[in-house]
């Protein structure tokens, strides 16, 4: 396995970062390196807040802090004062690279004036060096950092290689690099000698594509992307183009998942977070085409089972608890590393059918338990998803006096005259009367974070006041 500074010394082709000079990626990576390595000489290695806007500057200066084994944290420059503020206090960073919100760029000449450069604190014991800390839970207001080694993420690249049998991976990024989603694009591409197309989704949007060989490339969405390209159809034609197109990020509706599949586009449903480095799960292309539902075969890093609350391992098709065994596991939530680093209990319920692949069924904790039974919300949501009536949908369940919990659909229509009595009317055939929600609450959007993952406390927040002061 290359280790990070290998890369470092021994660059990929020199037009392997498209769009960008690879040449000044090199540059940046190497200064910045001599200089870590100089201050790591005088003790620990320094503690690094990467917060980088410029994509070039940001993958440059992750592989320096790799190779130089200094702990980096990955950073949204666009967090506000409040989620700054918890960053700080949970990492007292010894340097920060990147312009947001009063930070220090290193060989600026300020160094001495920044108080946050003189502050020293100690690794996590034991831990592999480099040590990469992922963001994760901002969409609930809290964040974390998934511990992450560079070995945990080159499992996941390993694994990527040999489910889809690439030797090189070219990918085409559109998604945040401090996010894993954007960052295991990065390590599968970099690692492997591919290419790496990096542009803002906006400019995809807008038509104003680079010119490459889409056969040759995977591409990544959540589903929010998905359903906007394909209201375009030069973009849609665009899309069919690729080798693979990865989705994940968030559940897709079947709406979706059809309309792709009606336009050939080479879907690669997946199943995987910011503790699994991606994806541990995915169904490939032709499986996808032929019309299989599901999120595909566990990869070869990994290994699912499914137990029940005892801890009873289940048959094929029978539901329960999902529970990953894999190399590319986080070994834990900075500043604590798990004792047993090789298996994660997810909050996930699914299944694995004959065929070995995974079905999701929804989240335990999402669970709504109302008048006695358990409901989970991606069934409700699918079904009225495929009324063709709502543009988005999610269904929570509210305290209620007499049932336990209602079930509340906060959806945004499609036309502005449908009325949500059109819509239980056709889930009358599809679903059982206790599982149709009892209160509808239009809204002209959904609070979703990049990654498409909806905020169901700012949801619980829309229900509350709306049924406090009903729109008569």
């Amino acid at each position: 396995m290359e280790r990070p500074l290998d890369c470092l010394n021994n660059p990929a082709q020199d037009d392997w970062l498209i769009g960008y000079n690879s040449h000044q990626f090199n540059k940046i990576a190497q200064e910045l390196y001599l200089e870590l390595t100089h201050l790591s000489a005088c003790g620990t290695p320094p503690k690094i807040i990467l917060a980088e806007r410029e994509p070039l500057r940001f993958l440059a200066s992750f592989i320096a802090a790799c190779a130089a084994n200094c702990p980096v944290f990955l950073c949204n420059p666009d967090w506000g004062t409040q989620e700054w503020q918890q960053v700080f206090d949970l990492v007292k960073p010894d340097i920060i690279l990147g312009m947001g919100h009063g930070a220090c760029r290193m060989g600026n000449g300020n160094n001495s004036q920044c108080p946050i450069l003189r502050q020293r604190s100690v690794q996590v014991p034991n831990a592999p060096c480099p040590m990469i800390m992922i963001p994760t839970g901002g969409s609930s207001g809290q964040i974390k950092f998934a511990i992450h080694t560079w070995e945990t993420l080159i499992a996941s690249v390993q694994g990527f290689t040999q489910y889809f049998q690439l030797k090189q991976v070219n990918s085409f990024c559109i998604l945040p690099l401090y996010h894993v989603s954007g960052l295991m694009q990065f390590m599968r591409s970099f690692t492997t000698a591919g290419k790496l197309v990096i542009q803002a989704f906006k400019a995809v949007e807008s038509g104003q594509t680079l010119n490459i060989k889409q056969p040759e490339f995977v591409i990544s969405l959540v589903p929010t992307q998905l359903q906007r390209l394909l209201q375009n159809p030069e973009l849609t034609e665009w899309l069919s183009q690729f080798h693979t197109v990865l989705l994940g990020g968030a559940p897709a509706w079947n709406e979706l998942l059809e309309k792709a599949r009606f336009h050939r586009i080479r879907l690669a449903p997946t199943y995987g977070m910011t503790e699994t480095a991606s994806q541990i799960a995915t169904l490939k292309p032709d499986d996808f085409l032929s019309g299989k539902m599901s999120s595909g075969q566990i990869l070869p890093h990994a290994k699912v089972t499914i137990c029940n609350q005892q801890g009873e391992i289940l048959n094929s098709n029978q539901i329960g608890n999902i529970t990953i065994l894999a190399q590319s596991l986080a070994l834990g939530y900075y500043p604590i590393t798990r004792e047993n680093h090789d298996i994660f209990q997810v909050d996930d319920l699914g299944f694995l059918d004959e065929q070995n692949h995974l079905n999701i069924v929804g989240r335990n904790s999402d669970k709504i338990i109302t008048g006695g039974e358990n409901i989970y919300p991606a069934e409700i949501e699918s079904a009225i998803q495929a009324t063709q009536m709502v543009a988005d949908i999610c269904v929570i369940g509210i305290p209620d006096k007499h049932w336990g919990q209602a079930l509340t659909a906060i959806y945004i229509p499609k036309q502005s005259d449908t009325s949500a009595l059109k819509i239980q009317t056709l889930l009358k055939d599809k679903l059982s009367k206790f599982k149709i929600p009892k209160y509808w609450i239009p809204q002209p959007n959904l609070p979703r974070n990049s990654q498409g993952k909806i905020n169901r406390q700012q949801l619980q927040q829309i229900a509350t006041e709306f049924l406090q002061n009903p729109i008569t």
